[in-house]
């Protein structure tokens, strides 16, 4: 894509406003999809920052200094990072690292755009991308396991029984994924609203009996701490991240709700729920330091475990299907950017387009999240492997925003700058802290990452270069049909559709349907579908057809990274706005299996050659990605 030219049909957005209304029921479902993540967090987050491996002595002061450090680091990270900044970024009603990275190429686009900018921003991009596939495999086990650990609170007799458990838990999550969420999620909202209530009630009734606590609130504790601690800072910082993962679920899934109504969430329900949990366990550990063990399960009568147990547990289930739904849109977005081979996506819902189940993922999630409770065997351990990915997420979508508020917006430069600056340096600050624990587990899910990252490339790349190669042996179209016409070949009824990724190029099928058959179908359309850097796209950019001859047509269709490619529809979308006679039922789709030889793809040493060869052959096919009837499809080989 040129760097200097917008992506079709990307409009300026309007910062903070989001198509959505805001009320009361919006706001609860946003509770269940949303913030179960970081809602989960009490569960694991505070007791960690009291591990004794970080070299803290335990001590009041110390206690109210990480109490601080957590406040201060969810208003500054959470909510005026990610609440009052980030959601600015609305890109036709969507979010997520992708959608702003197309946000922030459109405001490099221009005349004057360079295209290092241009590739820094796609790098960006597919960093955030990656490293989200990082968490996806650690929230599920952490969550899970952190929540069935309460069971060792009521009898430390059952602690043999917290893996076969969460195995349990987290098989049946997982084989439930292809019944898709749309029953399931209309739970999700009270029963998260359920729980920040009673995250609120267990904190607050513990704030009240030792309210000494509310000291934290000064950021000077948080400042002493860090002084007082210097060696130990960095390691307790990395503890003390962890409650702030899920903060990145905020902007990501902004397009089911709308800005307004995940802010009103976040400020009325979900942070007072998470502050007063927090300052509870403070106030426990303070009054009882052997409560430290596990704080959180501590907060409630010994009849009340059991109870809170299955509620974390429900919790986190919520908390493990926002991640793992996240992780099936955002293959899907991959795939239809070129960044994925195409795999099979199965829809869901009749009705709700993001309601989608990608059977190849949900499969390798599975294994991957069991292999990591086999492994670790304990949230405490598994907290080490926790923060990386996410924190270098922040970083990207710092650096992202920052570039939309400065040539999207035309914000004040100087405030962008010091915004950007400050943000920055907050979360580099926790990529360091997090990077301590990279011995300790960390690697596993930058390993994840740099796997990501290597397929995205390997296939991007590997696939342009077979495009090149196809263009370079390729026909020019209207040249073609111009020597055609002067002996046309015998035209038989009915509509022959040919997809092509070059809409100036003669397509392979085509060449061998003329060659095989001698035959021209009465009307002939060659199609290119185009994947734009848009969640969608506007019905009137949407179809754009030439006629070359009478009963040939050059055809491009649009759709944006939200959308499915369904080629049926967009065939009757042209035959309206064209008045053409095209019966659906005497329409055939002609498309092209491409294999890219070695000898084609120069650049890429053997292994990733390798790679991308066996991308190709189990890549899915074209007619469920594109949604072609398989008794309409005739599908041709073709060897670059």
């Amino acid at each position: 894509m040129n760097p200097s030219a917008p992506a079709p049909s990307a409009p300026t957005p309007a910062p903070g406003e989001a198509p959505h209304p805001a009320g009361p029921g919006l706001m609860i479902a946003a509770l269940g999809v949303v913030f179960g993540d970081i809602g989960t967090s009490p569960l694991y987050a505070f007791k960690e920052t009291l591990n004794p491996e970080h070299g803290v002595a335990f001590t009041p002061d110390a206690v109210l200094g990480l109490l601080s450090l957590i406040f201060w680091g969810l208003m500054f990270v959470v909510t005026l990072k990610y609440v009052v900044f980030v959601l600015r970024a609305d890109h036709d009603g969507e979010g997520g690292i992708l959608a702003l990275q197309a946000l922030a190429r459109s405001a490099t686009a221009g005349p004057r755009a360079r295209p290092w900018v241009w590739n820094a921003i796609g790098v960006f991009g597919l960093v955030g991308a990656a490293m989200f596939y990082g968490d996806t495999l650690i929230t599920p086990a952490i969550s899970v396991l952190s929540a069935v650990e309460g069971l060792e609170v009521q009898a430390p007799v059952l602690q043999r029984a917290v893996i076969p458990i969460t195995i349990v838990i987290l098989v049946g999550l997982f084989a439930v994924q292809r019944k898709g969420t749309g029953v399931v999620g209309k739970v999700f909202g009270p029963v998260m609203l359920l729980w920040f209530l009673v995250l609120a009630l267990a904190g607050g009734w513990q704030v009240l009996q030792n309210p000494q606590v509310l000291a934290a609130l000064h950021p000077g504790r948080a400042v002493g701490f860090l002084v007082e601690h210097r060696v130990q800072s960095l390691a307790v910082l990395g503890a003390v991240f962890l409650a702030f993962t899920g903060g990145e679920a905020l902007y990501a899934d902004m397009g089911h709700f709308g800005a307004r109504p995940i802010r009103l969430a976040w400020l009325f329900i979900a942070l007072p729920g998470l502050v007063l949990n927090y300052f509870g366990q403070g106030a426990l550990v303070l009054a009882n330091p052997a409560a430290v063990d596990n704080p959180f399960f501590r907060l409630f009568p010994s009849w009340g475990v059991v109870p809170m147990v299955v509620l974390a547990a429900m919790a986190t289930v919520i908390a493990s299907q926002a991640v793992i739904s996240g992780a099936f849109s955002l293959t899907a977005h991959a795939m239809r950017m070129g960044y994925l081979p195409r795999m099979r996506v199965v829809q869901t819902s009749g009705s709700a387009i993001g309601q989608i189940y990608v059977p190849t993922v949900n499969w390798l999630l599975m294994v991957g999240v069991l292999l990591l409770v086999l492994g670790f065997r304990s949230s405490g351990a598994l907290s080490a492997a926790y923060g990386i990915a996410v924190s270098i997420t922040m970083v990207t979508t710092t650096l992202l925003a920052g570039i939309v508020a400065w040539g999207l917006w035309r914000w004040n430069r100087v405030a962008v700058v010091l915004g950007v600056v400050a943000f920055a340096a907050v979360d580099l600050t926790f990529v360091v802290a997090n990077s301590l624990k990279v011995a300790e587990g960390g690697w596993l899910t930058l390993a994840v990452a740099v796997g990501v990252m290597v397929l995205f490339t390997t296939w991007a790349k590997g696939r342009r270069l077979g495009l090149e190669a196809a263009a370079a042996e390729s026909l020019p179209l209207k040249p073609f049909f111009e020597s055609l016409a002067l002996h046309m070949p015998h035209r038989v009824s009915g509509t022959a559709v040919f997809l092509n990724a070059d809409a100036t190029s003669v397509p392979h099928a085509l060449l061998h349907n003329l060659k095989h058959n001698q035959v021209l179908h009465e009307q002939v359309i060659v199609l290119r579908v185009l994947a734009c850097d848009t969640p969608r796209v506007e019905a009137r950019m949407r179809i754009e057809a030439e006629s070359l001859m009478e009963g040939i047509w050059v055809v491009t269709a649009r759709h944006g990274f939200m959308e499915r490619p369904d080629v049926p529809e967009f065939i009757r979308i042209l035959a309206y706005q064209k008045a053409l006679a095209i019966d659906s039922m005497k329409t055939s789709y002609f498309v092209s299996r491409a294999s890219v030889g070695e000898e084609n793809l120069p650049g890429m040493n053997p292994v990733r050659r390798a790679l991308f060869g066996w991308l190709q052959r189990n890549a899915g096919r074209a007619s469920d990605y594109f949604e072609i009837p398989g008794n309409r499809l005739v599908e041709m080989g073709q060897r670059t």
